[in-house]
């Protein structure tokens, strides 16, 4: 409850209230906290780059004689006198900023040479100010260098009491050299840090040719930031934009090299990060997205950092191409930023946005002021000097006459008044000369009295013809600016490429022909296609994967990793996916299941697997169900597929699809039957339908299934393959053409030695033929080995089976040469 004297603080009879607008009064004391903000808070000034709160601690440990020679002082005695003399803030915010003066992944030229804990790149904070230890660098003590020399302003600090300097000389550009960030209101500033030989090579080069375009600079001196952190700038175009404008976006990417590791797998190493990137929670964010199945392929993450450097290692599975996962990571995770410019600097007390041209001449015009106002100063000095110095001569010259008046002299001046009149003195020398000891009036310090003069005479004189010729000042403003350059600079930390910042996985995978296998239990993998080497005819194959009794190869396709591959499944759904999706495994491993890579349910099957090298509107697919029904539908009605699939194909119950494939209106369909029958038609005696449509019969499936599907653009030939391994090749021609739904001719005969028909592929003769069997066995097999035979005939033992085994699917791949033939007992058919 408010006392009687609180109440007087408010009520004070003798004022009358004024009211006011409160919008008006809103609007104005915002405008005046932001100007404050903007002005001596949150941004820059062009001149040493420093906000106040920097400026302020670099001046107070220069003033306490913390330089890089002292001894390390306490860094609460440091804030503590910040504070109280010139940042009447919060201790905590003057720590924050004198901690991020010493921290070398902060700074690229660190002011503040810490001692103790002053934090980590992963984020860890500093140990509290009582227990570290702090001096000012090297470097900094060009920042205050001369400063006593009047060659900067002072102001008042906030109580009156002390002096404080409204900017440093800055004899380095570290507006440039160490950038700056912050956020005022309604504006904030980014400045990326550079490199401080290519700055000064920069500035000397607009010395000497004002007119220099930034283009020029970016050429040939300033090649762009220059980060503590190194890592990778991709590209020039956000680099010349923020130099020709103030504002520009870079794009940053960690440095990362890929590690070979026993029994080929590989590892990506990360030995540099973006700036101003947290390191830990970068490892947690890739843990995250691994963990999430987000990125998969990823076996171990290890944070292997030390005092030596960076060191994050991302190891692989063994099918994994390592450039495919670090493209992913530079798109989900911070291994890849945006770093916006904002070249926003206080000029005259004013915000403004800096082009690079701009900013350093302001830069050159601050310098050439602190040099004369310096050179103006030490000339004052020499002339002072000169003036006591011409009256030191005139009192040796005339020793025995100033004693005699000295000691004669009855008033409290000692005489000084009768040495003005009698000598002709000024009161600075009548003083000087009457504090001066008598022994040093002397005879024997004439000489060295003459030759300072001398010396002073002539420094004198070298000081007014600079002042006098500016392109003199511009000259030793340019060799002082060489000797900074050659203290202080170091080699260049962050690379810059030409290499795109936006790639796509697939332009990190090289395009490479490619086999993809799927078994009956719904296991696909990919294989480069010359996994399996071409052997003769009845040969006993190799061994393509692991499999057991109950799983066997179903579907073989030979693409490439590029293309789109189109999977429809035995419900009647297509699916689509580019042949490097596929996961890459051994030849003796059977991959993964289906389920994972495509969205399906779990009683769907993969039926057929089409290969898509490009969408043509004339092209259709041809779909043939298991029980014989034919229909043809636009290719461009499959351009886009959703994740979740597309009906295809709509089924009568307890029908399946059995084949797809790709046709151009012309051609001729055959389909076989399981009975070793084969039906050949024009397409054209099927109508183009819709998706969802049933279809026409296409062939009559009495006592059989369908089995084979092929068209006459594959071929000349028609390849039969029975389940016992053998086959035949006859002509297409050999088979009557006919109406589309009869029961067809014969291509082989199933009897108890060939087996059944499994499978009917055309061909041209010259290709090579994949036979798996229901073991995992691959045969390949050159088309050449065999004879063309009639349609009447039985055929020939093409792979030699035991027993329990079985052909269980046949694929048709392009010729590869012959290497390495095994050789292998061929048993003649009885």
């Amino acid at each position: 409850m408010a006392t009687n004297k609180d109440d007087e603080l408010f009520t004070k009879p003798h004022e009358e209230p004024t009211l006011i607008n409160i919008s008006t009064e809103v609007r104005n004391s915002f405008l005046a906290y932001a100007m404050s903000v903007i002005v001596a808070r949150a941004l820059p000034d062009v001149r040493d780059g420093l906000k106040p709160v920097h400026r302020r601690i670099l001046f107070s440990m220069n003033d306490q004689g913390m330089q890089h020679d002292k001894p390390y002082k306490k860094c609460a005695r440091i804030v503590g006198d910040v504070m109280g003399k010139y940042h009447p803030h919060g201790d905590s915010a003057i720590y924050d900023a004198l901690v991020r003066l010493a921290q070398d992944f902060s700074s690229r030229y660190p002011m503040v040479d810490g001692h103790g804990n002053f934090g980590n790149i992963d984020g860890d904070g500093a140990a509290a100010m009582r227990y570290t230890e702090a001096r000012l660098t090297k470097i900094a003590s060009e920042m205050v260098k001369d400063i006593n020399k009047d060659t900067v302003d002072f102001m008042d600090n906030y109580d009156g009491e002390e002096q404080e300097p409204t900017v440093l000389p800055s004899k380095i550009p570290n507006i440039l050299v160490n950038g700056s960030t912050g956020i005022a209101v309604g504006m904030a500033t980014n400045i990326p840090p550079h490199n401080l030989g290519e700055v000064i090579d920069a500035i000397l080069a607009i010395m000497e040719n004002p007119d220099i375009t930034a283009v020029d600079i970016i050429n040939n001196y300033l090649y762009g930031p220059d980060f503590p952190t190194g890592a990778i700038i991709l590209g020039k175009s956000g680099i010349k934009k923020a130099y020709e404008t103030g504002n520009g976006t870079i794009v940053l990417r960690s440095k990362t090299e890929i590690e070979e590791m026993e029994h080929g797998k590989k590892r990506i190493v990360v030995t540099e990060i973006p700036y101003q990137v947290n390191k830990s929670s970068l490892v947690e964010k890739i843990g995250n997205l691994v963990r999430d199945k987000i990125i998969e392929g990823i076996t171990a993450l290890r944070d292997e950092s030390s005092r030596e450097g960076i060191r994050i290692v991302i190891e692989l599975r063994k099918d994994i191409v390592p450039e495919v996962i670090l493209n992913q990571l530079f798109k989900l995770t911070q291994l890849q930023i945006s770093y916006g410019i904002n070249t926003l600097a206080i000029v005259n007390g004013e915000p403004k946005i800096l082009p690079l041209v701009d900013l350093i001449k302001l830069y050159l015009d601050f310098q050439e002021e602190v040099f004369v106002r310096r050179t103006r100063f030490d000339l004052k000095i020499l002339t002072d000097r000169k003036h006591i110095l011409e009256g030191l001569k005139i009192a040796v010259d005339n020793i025995d006459a100033i004693i005699n008046v000295i000691r004669n002299s009855r008033e409290a001046d000692n005489g000084q008044q009768e040495l003005q009149e009698t000598f002709g003195l000024s009161e600075k020398q009548s003083k000087a000369i009457l504090e001066m000891r008598l022994q040093r009036l002397s005879g024997i310090q004439r000489d060295k009295i003459h030759e300072e003069l001398t010396q002073i005479t002539a420094q004198i004189t070298e000081l007014e013809t600079i002042l006098a010729d500016r392109n003199l000042i511009l000259e030793h403003i340019k060799n002082e600016l060489l000797e900074i350059k050659a203290k202080y600079a170091d080699p260049r930390r962050t690379e810059i490429s030409n290499e795109s910042y936006d790639i796509d996985d697939e332009d990190l995978i090289p395009e490479e022909d490619i086999t993809i296998t799927l078994t009956s239990n719904g296991y696909i993998k990919r294989v480069t296609t010359d996994t399996y080497k071409t052997q003769n005819r009845g040969g006993k194959g190799v061994k393509g994967m692991t499999t057991n009794e109950a799983d066997v190869v179903d579907l073989i396709l030979t693409t490439k990793t590029h293309t789109d591959i189109l999977f429809f499944t035995n419900v009647g759904k297509v699916y689509r996916l580019r042949g490097h999706q596929v996961p890459e495994y051994s030849r003796q491993a059977k991959g993964i299941p289906a389920i994972n890579l495509l969205n399906m349910d779990k009683n769907e099957k993969v039926r057929a697997m089409i290969s898509l090298d490009e969408y043509s509107e004339d092209q259709t697919l041809t779909f043939v169900t298991v029980e014989g029904i034919v229909k043809r539908v636009p290719l461009e009605e499959f351009v886009r597929i959703r994740q979740s699939g597309k009906i295809a194909v709509t089924l009568k119950e307890n029908d399946e699809l059995f084949a797809v494939k790709k046709t151009t209106g012309n051609e001729e369909i055959l389909i076989a039957c399981s009975t070793g029958k084969v039906v050949r038609f024009n397409e054209n005696d099927v109508r183009i339908m819709g998706r969802t449509a049933m279809g026409v019969k296409g062939i009559e499936t009495v006592g059989g299934v369908v089995v084979g599907v092929a068209t006459s653009s594959e071929g000349e030939y028609l390849l039969s393959v029975t389940d016992k391994g053998y086959g035949k090749m006859s002509k297409i021609v050999d088979y009557r053409l006919s109406l589309r739904g009869g029961r067809g001719v014969r291509t082989i005969e199933a009897t108890e030695k060939n087996g059944h028909l499994i499978g009917t592929k055309a061909v041209k003769g010259d290709e090579d033929l994949m036979i798996v069997t229901n073991k995992g066995i691959i045969i390949r097999i050159s088309l050449e080995t065999m004879k063309v035979s009639s349609r009447s005939t039985q055929g020939v033992r093409l792979i030699k089976l035991n027993d329990d085994q079985r052909v269980s699917s046949i694929e048709i791949v392009e010729k590869q040469p012959e290497e390495e033939i095994v050789e292998t007992e061929v048993k003649e058919q009885e």
